[in-house]
């Protein structure tokens, strides 16, 4: 295995170990302050630092990373993490509403900048590390990555209710944050010098964060009514919709979340397998294509649900394919920013795209609940239409494979 493979292998078991208590820490708050007797409104704003955390964070983390390396963002992210679980611990059951609220809400906001550091330098390794010069090597790498990330992330919410079982709210914490230190110490012992200094000789302005490459530009614009759109009823609109009108139990409904985290992961990860066919790499065409596909299937659920047409049936099996459906169109999106992205400035494309995903999901969480409160379900469905094709509008502008011109 050569030194830039192995690397890669530390950063991304490092990536996973940090997924993983991601998840668990989003369950174990939920789980945790919903026993207490929290209203949904203030557990709902628990996580509302943590999801504009990443706006920041992203733009700032490009930003350092770019002039420190992609090694100092990512052990960053770890210690802040560590020390977030370890901080969250100390919650205080007796403590009033409203100083715990505020207490949990900045140390999630704390979480979140950590979970954008470790993403942003994990995502931005691959172009650094992984030898890409294959025919779809790029597209390979980068699936297997958010795929797997977001698997983990599915079997994090699962850990999260084992622990909170078994070891109590702080002592989950507090064994969370020992994994992620043992990973931490593992990590700066064995990864290699690639990634320790700026990925280029010149040091960066603050300024250069804003992409002046147009195709980066308009594919970050894209992705933020992207991924806004799952969010948009995914976050509050379908978990509420299966407990309120279906009648699920707290249980039901967490583990087919999770389930659900998990399966998007794995068709992630297979994108590349899915789309072969193609003659040549993905591209803008390919980006709309899928959009369209995505907004296909959006309808037909909205449809279904505004007609009373088995309404469980239709929600469940039109989410199945959804998450198929997205899952492909995220994979593209992760792989064309990479493919975009100049080698010399990888970290700040990178961090310029994920703060616009940032800003899409929360968006897309702030709508969701407004649009359930204001149209059901369909309301929220409707609404993920309108950004889909928004985001389809946008994509027009991207650019497609150019084949060779045939020789004379």
């Amino acid at each position: 295995m050569s030194s830039a493979i192995r690397n890669y292998a530390l950063v991304t078991g490092a990536y996973w170990g940090f997924t993983l208590t991601d998840g668990a820490l989003r369950m174990l708050v939920l789980l945790h302050f919903y026993a207490l007797s929290y209203s949904a409104f203030e557990i709902s704003l628990l996580f509302v630092l943590y999801e504009f955390a990443g706006i920041i964070t992203n733009l700032v983390g490009g930003w350092l990373a770019q002039a420190r390396g992609l090694r100092f963002t990512l052990f960053a992210g770890l210690i802040l993490q560590i020390a977030s679980l370890t901080a969250l611990s100390f919650t205080n059951p007796d403590w009033l509403p409203a100083v715990s609220v505020a207490y949990v809400m900045g140390l999630q906001a704390a979480s979140g900048v950590a979970k954008d550091l470790t993403k942003m330098s994990s995502k931005s390794a691959i172009k650094v590390l992984v030898p890409t010069e294959a025919k779809g090597a790029l597209f390979r790498w980068v699936a297997l990555l958010t795929g797997s990330k977001n698997a983990l992330k599915g079997v994090g919410f699962f850990l999260g209710g084992a622990l909170l079982l078994w070891l109590g709210f702080s002592g989950a914490l507090l064994a969370m944050a020992a994994g992620l230190g043992i990973t931490l110490i593992a990590v700066a012992l064995s990864l290699g010098a690639e990634m320790s200094g700026p990925t280029n000789a010149l040091k960066p302005k603050f300024r250069d964060v804003f992409s002046p490459d147009r195709k980066i530009n308009i594919l970050s614009a894209a992705r933020l009514f992207l991924f806004g759109s799952r969010d948009i009823w995914f976050v509050v609109g379908l978990p509420v919709f299966l407990a309120a009108e279906l009648g699920w139990s707290h249980i039901e409904v967490g583990t087919y979340m999770a389930a659900w985290v998990i399966g998007y992961g794995f068709i992630q990860a297979i994108a590349p397998k899915m789309l072969r066919a193609q003659s040549h790499e993905p591209d803008g065409r390919t980006a709309r294509l899928w959009i369209v596909a995505l907004i296909a299937v959006t309808v037909a659920i909205a449809s279904a649900v505004q007609q009373g047409f088995a309404p469980e049936f239709a929600v469940l099996a039109g989410l199945l394919v959804f998450g198929v459906v997205f899952a492909v169109n995220s994979s593209l999106h992760s792989y064309l920013i990479l493919a975009y992205a100049d080698g010399d400035k990888v970290a700040m494309n990178v961090g310029f795209y994920y703060m616009s995903n940032a800003m899409g999901r929360l968006a897309g969480t702030i709508l969701s609940g407004v649009a359930y409160f204001y149209g059901g379900l369909v309301g929220c469905l409707v609404t993920s239409i309108a950004f889909l094709t928004i985001s389809w509008i946008i994509s027009v502008a991207l650019p497609i494979h150019q084949p060779p011109a045939p020789q004379s």
